[in-house]
């Protein structure tokens, strides 16, 4: 049987915002179920409302997920995930806290259904820590998770 995540989100391209936001040496993670076996901890981030411009969808995505406010930085690299039903394009940025207080959110696409779970900013050695299947894609990437602020350009997963 498919989950929601799939009927909704699945069977076509879709284009997310996500952002890395770190605050005293640490980056914040949004833990998500049934996106992989057990935990699944990743940058917030979100799909593009068509006619909505990246840098919104990225602040709006913060807000619902985290409840935090958030300033787009530097733009940093593209990931695309390709795994069906579920084809994503990923465009990350560096961002800072602005505002909001810290909470675990919701995905409005999901009503009663919702797969955030916690939201907590990790240091990176606790990052480092976790098992790779509980990670975005992404920290596959550098050596050491801290390194995810230098990469730059385009990563297939």
């Amino acid at each position: 049987m498919n989950h929601p995540v799939h009927e909704i989100f699945g069977n076509q391209v879709r284009i997310r915002a996500c952002g890395l936001c770190v605050q005293n040496n640490q980056l914040l993670l949004v833990n998500h179920s049934h996106l992989a076996p057990g935990d699944f901890w990743a940058p917030p981030g979100g799909g593009v409302r068509f006619s909505e411009a990246l840098e919104a969808a990225l602040q709006r995505e913060f807000e619902e997920e985290t409840g935090l406010r958030i300033q787009v930085r530097d733009f940093l690299f593209v990931c695309e995930f390709i795994q069906a039903p579920l084809h994503a394009i990923e465009l990350f940025w560096r961002v800072e806290m602005t505002g909001g207080a810290l909470r675990t959110g919701i995905d409005p696409e999901l009503g009663d259904t919702q797969i955030i779970q916690a939201v907590q900013f990790f240091d990176w050695n606790q990052i480092n820590a976790l098992p790779k299947t509980q990670l975005h894609g992404i920290f596959r990437i550098p050596s050491n998770p801290a390194e995810i602020l230098d990469l730059r350009g385009y990563f297939k997963l």
